[in-house]
């Protein structure tokens, strides 16, 4: 290896390091005219960490994409992949990513996740009756929770939590299907989305069901027949955890219904829909530290919003129970110094 390769080498370990003691979920490398701009980014926020020499940028990426069994001359089409490694007696996982730009170099993102790592759910909530109210709903014996928000509000991390106690606490055969898998648990089964040897969300999911799992973890449902997958493992009796996209709890029953779900399967299946923000915690000036809030769409209120939905009518939480309204007493308790993630 040469002096350079040693050096590159060196800084490219040093800059993970760097964005690890920061605690960003996101390293980007951005190119300009003159040099590449750094961004670490903590809690949905991108934070400057400073530039980088042209020639050095391009090196750093080149080496990356090598660990990453990436084309290192292919610079014109986007690419993705992934590789780990022991930084400070922790086993990380970095995903990457590559995108051409007009300054005819590569943009890179890079997402940092610890491995075999959970933060108890009672320690990333705001309020302790969230994080009770959560606990209580995955103890039950099947049906479907959802997670909704904006990326980086930190629905993933809920759901680690929430498998974790599930495995750990409640003793169940948990079994996760993720593209890709974000957090390797020791404790779980973990199954990688790979279109390519044609285990996509679907057919991953279908083997699973033969596989006798108490509880599914599901990284996303993003199309009907996912959707309809999910419905069918929570009538027959398991318990399923996911995401979707939608704009809030309400909005998630009439997503459902755009994927082909029925109204009666709503009924029969859903147990919650929780939306989810970052806030920040007022504590030291030196020391940031966030919790999550959670909007918990569940037990008779599900059932009210379900019945709106039937007659086509708007139904909102009440305020107390709602986003804007937790985020309102926190600040009013002299508990919550920002807002993070919008509602």
């Amino acid at each position: 290896m040469s002096f350079t390769e040693t050096v590159v080498e060196q800084k490219s370990v040093h800059l993970l390091l760097k964005a690890i003691h920061f605690g960003a979920s996101d390293l980007h490398l951005m190119p300009n005219k003159n040099d590449y701009l750094l961004y670490f980014r903590k809690y949905g926020q991108l934070v400057s960490a400073g530039q980088l020499p042209l020639e050095l940028g391009d090196r750093m990426i080149s080496y990356f994409k090598f660990l990453s069994s990436l084309d290192i001359s292919d610079k014109r089409r986007p690419q993705s992949g992934s590789f780990q490694q022991v930084l400070n007696e922790q086993s990380i996982a970095f995903r990457v990513s590559t995108l051409p730009s007009v300054f005819i170099r590569e943009s890179l993102v890079i997402r940092i996740m610890l491995q075999d790592h959970a933060i108890p759910l009672s320690s990333l909530s705001f309020f302790k009756e969230s994080a009770n109210h959560l606990l209580k709903l995955v103890k039950k014996r099947q049906g479907i929770l959802f997670f909704t928000g904006p990326t980086g509000c930190g629905k993933s991390t809920s759901l680690y939590s929430l498998i974790h106690y599930c495995s750990n606490e409640l003793k169940k055969h948990v079994i996760s299907l993720e593209d890709p898998v974000e957090n390797n648990q020791s404790n779980l089964l973990q199954i990688q989305v790979n279109e390519r040897a044609g285990v996509t969300y679907a057919s991953g999911l279908k083997a699973i069901l033969r596989h006798s799992p108490d509880i599914i973890m599901i990284g996303e449902i993003r199309d009907q027949e996912t959707a309809k997958i999910a419905i069918e493992a929570a009538l027959t009796g398991h318990l399923v955890l996911t995401t979707i996209h939608s704009r809030d709890t309400f909005g998630c029953l009439f997503r459902l219904l755009d994927l082909g779900v029925s109204l009666e399967e709503l009924r029969q299946t859903v147990i919650g829909v929780v939306a989810q923000r970052l806030v920040k915690k007022a504590i030291a000036q030196d020391e940031e530290k966030f919790a999550a809030i959670y909007e918990i769409l569940a037990d008779g209120n599900l059932a009210k919003a379900v019945e709106h939905v039937k007659s086509g009518q708007n139904f909102t939480l009440p305020f107390e129970l709602s986003l804007e309204g937790q985020m309102k007493e926190g600040v009013r308790l002299g508990a919550i110094t920002a807002q993070v993630s919008t509602v």
